[in-house]
């Protein structure tokens, strides 16, 4: 497998990295991460700019037809930064549900919208004490008249404050569907809180919410292969930026050990403190090669179990080196690397939800045991 960029996936790269360190330095983060909203809507309109919100979307509906290798080295680089605007969450996840099952009318409502930045989505998946399940339990949809009504509730659903439009998993007489809701609608409630590491999400709550016939995206009941395409991309994703977070972490260990000084000389000289700084390098590097694959397969298998597998070993991998590297970087750093004034501290909490985003270790390691 050829693990080289392509100049144009290698200049799109450059030109975020560029972007980031002169716009999303660490300072100017934890001022968004403490806004009233979280986000910045000047970096998330930048980012449409870019082609970012594009990218992954069909050139049919107006969107470059990318996939996951394109948007590789973009998560490495957002992961870097650690920012916080949900991207995965819009385009990778809610953004490709409707561009993978929504009809032209409902494609042409939404898909515009979001890749020119003036339009925000949140997938709304997941369920209270249902932990990773992508099949909705407790969230129904039941038809009355020419439309549906919807009651349930959805928890820590990613960017649901800020997004006009809620992507809606529920369960109807036929199946798994997917339901497009205006977030504002009549009987939507949301409890929005903050996670860890600083990204904002929502528990939400459907109570009789009234939808129309062309809230319904595909075809009632088939949504769930839809859904756990969609949640293996997003991943592959996920599996990406982690690789940025973790070479942030491993950047800054290794410039404080060559500034901190024990006995007159840099503590990067010791033997063992060296030991210790190659195995973070090397974790990382083999959690590369799987995100590498992971990403290749979303993007050129039609097999759904070739897939998954391949997604899922990425997913346990990543885990194991997050925790690796972001816990050696910490101690390396000494106390003052869980304080707030340090980004490794901010570095360590992403990669620590990262590890527990879209399937922790446990729930891929039965996904994979059970695929195969």
């Amino acid at each position: 497998m050829n693990f080289e960029l392509t100049p144009e996936q290698q200049q799109l790269a450059d030109s975020v990295s560029k972007y980031l360190s002169q716009n999303y330095a660490f300072e100017q983060r934890k001022a968004i991460v403490h806004s009233s909203s979280g986000v910045s809507d000047a970096v998330w309109h930048t980012f449409a700019e870019m082609g970012l919100t594009a990218m992954t979307l069909p050139e049919a509906d107006g969107g470059f037809g990318g996939g996951a290798m394109d948007m590789m080295a973009v998560m490495e680089a957002l992961g870097e930064a650690l920012v916080v605007e949900p991207l995965l969450d819009n385009v990778a996840l809610a953004g490709r549900l409707v561009a993978r099952l929504g009809n032209a009318s409902q494609r042409a409502t939404v898909l515009p919208g979001l890749m020119e930045g003036r339009l925000r989505l949140a997938f709304a998946g997941l369920e209270p004490g249902h932990r990773y399940d992508l099949v909705p339990q407790h969230t129904h949809a039941k038809a009355q008249g020419q439309g549906w009504v919807l009651n349930g509730h959805k928890a820590v659903v990613t960017g649901a404050s800020t997004a006009q439009h809620l992507v809606v998993s529920a369960v109807t007489p036929g199946g798994v569907s997917v339901f497009l809701v205006d977030a504002q609608a009549a009987g939507v409630t949301m409890n929005p809180s903050r996670t860890v590491d600083g990204m904002r999400v929502a528990d939400v709550g459907f109570k009789d919410v009234v939808l129309s016939a062309d809230a319904l995206l595909g075809q009632e009941g088939a949504a769930l292969p839809f859904i756990e395409e969609a949640a293996d991309f997003a991943t592959a994703l996920l599996c990406a930026e982690a690789i940025g977070a973790m070479k942030s972490a491993n950047d800054a260990t290794l410039d404080y050990l060559k500034q901190r000084k024990q006995f007159g000389v840099p503590i990067a000289s010791f033997q063992v403190l060296q030991h210790r700084m190659v195995e973070m390098y090397i974790c990382t590097e083999q959690a590369r090669s799987l995100s590498i694959l992971a990403a290749s397969k979303v993007d050129g298998t039609s097999d759904a179990k070739d897939r998954a597998r391949a997604v899922s070993a990425a997913k346990i991998k990543i885990a194991d080196a997050a925790r690796q590297v972001s816990q050696e970087a910490v101690q390396l750093h000494g106390g003052m690397g869980m304080t707030e004034e340090l980004k490794i501290s901010h570095t360590f909490r992403r990669l620590t939800m990262i590890a527990q985003q879209l399937g922790d270790a446990d729930h891929h390691l039965e996904r994979y045991a059970a695929l195969t």
